[in-house]
């Protein structure tokens, strides 16, 4: 068994943390279809780990119904997870008129997974059972702008701290990280983000694998929410689009219950649509009137800071918004409803079931008004007629909800089927 060890602390905040002892690093993680050596698909697998453990199917006909495969298929993948412990039956569910079906869940034998959620100024860590059960979590200060060791080697120090209780009985398996950029999730790598200074290419799956040893999967933080939040609500939904209203804006797409990427990762990144309403006011990607400039947390302390108010963060605009400050309160109402215009689009084009907001700003009233009322102007009405427009059900733990999903749905299978 393989686990973190305890950081060190030699003053003034810095930390080190130690080499951990590895397992080997032929250890590898496999998203292909088919293995090399001519294994059996592990998608269908991965998916099935996934329906299971969000307990959006429970049976193998609940399976193959939601997976659009045949019986057989499931059949075949549901055996080999039950053979390799991955799965267990639980007892028999309700009858629709035949035998009843053998219900199943994951099994969770000990084992853990370590997960983290990384916003601009701050992280989410935590630790995940097999079963998709948060054991412990915690927020801390990281800043970003420091660089991507000094930021993971905080993450890998909490992660150590988090999870000694359970360093001498479980096993680690894997480990995910969301990050508040556009992520290469082959190569496991940031590419050309616009908030975090030295972190473009820089190896983050590599960095974390090289110290913990065990297979590590790298997303970008709104499809891990996205991922979260969609699964929360079970099997009624097929479709959603889920928002990240915070200090910039970030959106995630769940496509017939995949989460949709595109072909380079950035599928949703409405951040850095072009609105007129924004002008040429520069953004932070280097072009001009981005969404972002207009409708996000920063860009809404930067327009109260040019008229004399003393704001720096986007909390500062939340407590602000809450006491009813009238100059705040319309540039809230405003953001809400440039985002709500650029959503029209996504959801006209999409026409999810579900539209989730998240993030600072989706806390507050004004807010999610406007974007709502901005989708039921602009969006043809078969599109909104039976939509849902939310704020996010599962809060602040979404982003590490959906890092655990992640990484469940690929190192279980791989233990079913690694010879």
């Amino acid at each position: 068994m393989f686990f973190a060890t305890p950081c060190h602390r030699t003053g003034a905040g810095d930390m080190i943390v130690k080499p951990l002892r590895s397992i080997p690093k032929e250890v590898t993680l496999t998203t292909g279809t088919v293995a090399a050596n001519g294994s059996p698909d592990r998608s269908i697998s991965s998916r099935i780990v996934g329906l299971i453990s969000a307990g959006v199917a429970t049976s193998r006909a609940e399976l193959a119904r939601t997976l659009g495969v045949s019986p057989s298929t499931v059949s075949l993948h549901v055996q080999e997870l039950l053979e390799s412990g991955v799965v267990t039956e639980t007892g028999a569910g309700e009858s629709r008129g035949g035998r009843r079906p053998r219900l199943l869940q994951i099994r969770d034998d000990g084992g853990h997974v370590l997960v983290a959620d990384l916003g601009g100024t701050h992280a989410r860590v935590a630790v995940i059972s097999l079963a998709s059960e948060i054991r412990m979590v915690q927020e801390i200060d990281v800043d970003v702008a420091g660089g991507p060791e000094r930021s993971l080697d905080t993450i890998m120090a909490n992660w150590s701290d988090l999870s000694g209780p359970w360093a001498d009985s479980s096993p680690l398996h894997g480990a995910a990280i969301g990050l508040p950029g556009p992520v290469d999730i082959e190569a496991g790598r940031v590419e050309s983000p616009a908030r975090m200074p030295g972190w473009h290419s820089f190896g983050v799956a590599e960095y974390v694998r090289d110290q913990l040893g065990v297979p590590v999967l790298v997303d970008n933080d709104v499809n891990l929410m996205a991922l979260g939040e969609h699964f929360a609500h079970g099997a009624a939904l097929r479709h959603s689009v889920t928002v990240k209203a915070g200090t910039g804006i970030g959106c995630g797409l769940i496509a017939s219950g995949q989460l949709h990427r595109g072909a380079t990762g950035t599928a949703g990144d409405i951040t850095h649509s072009r609105v007129s309403a924004a002008g040429s006011t520069p953004c932070s990607c280097g072009k001009l009137g981005c969404l972002e400039t207009i409708a996000s947390g920063a860009a809404i302390v930067r327009q109260l800071r040019e008229r004399g108010l003393d704001v720096r963060t986007t909390a500062d605009i939340v407590r602000r918004a809450q006491d009813a400050e009238p100059e705040v309160t319309s540039m809230v109402r405003d953001a809400g409803r440039h985002l709500g215009e650029v959503l029209c689009t996504v959801v006209n084009f999409v026409n999810p079931d579900a539209v989730f907001l998240g993030g600072a700003l989706s806390t507050l009233e004004p807010f999610v008004a406007m974007v709502r009322s901005q989708l039921y102007e602009g969006c043809h009405p078969l599109v909104t007629q039976q939509l849902l427009i939310t704020r996010t059900t599962t809060g602040p733990e979404a982003g590490v909800v959906g890092a655990g999903r992640l990484i469940l749905q690929h190192v279980l299978p791989e233990r079913a089927t690694t010879p």
